[in-house]
């Protein structure tokens, strides 16, 4: 008996031992593939994260310097102010003003905007025949350039031979000056950003709206459920996660609103129009002052930075769907 079982455990161990012999080989084939895989990532990494270093940190840490120095574009030297530059952005009324001209114009387009490109993707989700012209409508705004929608506004907004004003003559109603009258003249930058923008989001929520299941809607109605209940009990809820997106990045693009600013109205008529993000490139770029509006850019980076946490946390919801 034990010269049967001789060769059948000298089998036995020579198979284990080749089993654990396959095994870490593979073991070393798979870190060495890993080990490529790794040094592969890498490779796409570094080019990016070098870019983002010249052009995004770099930039970010250098302008934190000097938002604590008295560094002027003019002057060769600059000298170290302290925390001077922020202590005089609480006291300095145009500050304050231009924070209160962005903060208002949020507060206008958010809702607006919102309401209205909702209300857009709700009309272009059903199913019509030609429901593809009119979401390709809505959305060419969004690829105007800026500068040229802000440009041609300019012309509609003139007084003398704008469109809006020739219209309005036609109909009767008195005519409007936005590029020149400080009580309305940041309403004519509202409706600009509005009209561009809406077609942007209208597709943010067209893709959020066609991701609900349709047998919720049909249990629904199943129940006696109108189509306001239906909207309000199921839409929204569901929608919410999509809205912290819209509301996030439309409150950031609203904050730092520049360019149609900057070409309708410069900031004027007497200040009314003038935000944060103009209020830093003057102080920059034609004042010479750099370290004073550093400091604006970077208490300003701080007040977004926390309403955008607030804003998570409001539209923080655990619902799937």
């Amino acid at each position: 008996m034990p010269i049967i079982l001789t060769p059948l455990c000298d089998f036995i161990n020579r198979y284990s031992k080749g089993l654990k012999e396959g095994i870490q080989l593979k073991k070393l084939r798979f870190a060495a593939y890993d080990k490529q895989e790794s040094r592969a990532a890498y490779l796409f990494i570094v080019p990016a994260f070098i870019l983002l270093a010249v052009f995004i940190f770099y930039p970010m840490f250098r302008a934190l310097l000097i938002s604590f120095e008295n560094f002027n574009l003019i002057s060769a030297r600059s000298s170290f102010a302290g925390f001077d530059n922020y202590v005089k952005l609480f006291s300095d009324e145009d500050f304050g003003a231009s924070l209160w001209h962005s903060f208002y114009f949020t507060l206008v387009v958010l809702p607006v905007q919102t309401a209205v490109s909702l209300g857009l993707a709700l009309l272009v989700q059903k199913k019509f025949r030609g429901v593809g012209f009119f979401r390709t409508v809505y959305f060419i705004p969004v690829v105007v350039s800026f500068a040229i929608a802000s440009t041609v506004f300019r012309l509609i907004y003139n007084k003398d031979y704008g469109m809006l004003n020739v219209v309005l003559k036609g109909i009767g109603l008195p005519v409007l000056d936005f590029l020149s009258n400080p009580d309305i003249s940041m309403l004519g930058i509202i409706a600009l950003c509005i009209w561009r923008a809406m077609g942007f989001v209208m597709v943010i929520f067209l893709a959020g709206l066609n991701n609900i299941p349709e047998s919720l809607y049909e249990a629904a109605h199943v129940d006696g459920a109108n189509p306001m209940q239906r909207f309000f009990l199921i839409t929204l809820p569901l929608l919410k996660r999509t809205m912290a997106f819209v509301v996030i990045i439309t409150t950031m693009d609203a904050l730092k609103i520049f360019i149609p600013i900057y070409i309708t109205t410069s900031g004027g008529p007497a200040g009314s129009t003038s935000t944060v993000v103009h209020f830093i490139y003057e102080t920059a770029f034609k004042q010479m002052n750099m370290g004073y509006a550093a400091a604006a850019a970077f208490l300003f980076f701080f007040l977004v930075l926390i309403i955008s946490i607030v804003q998570l946390r409001v539209f923080r919801t655990d619902v799937e769907y």
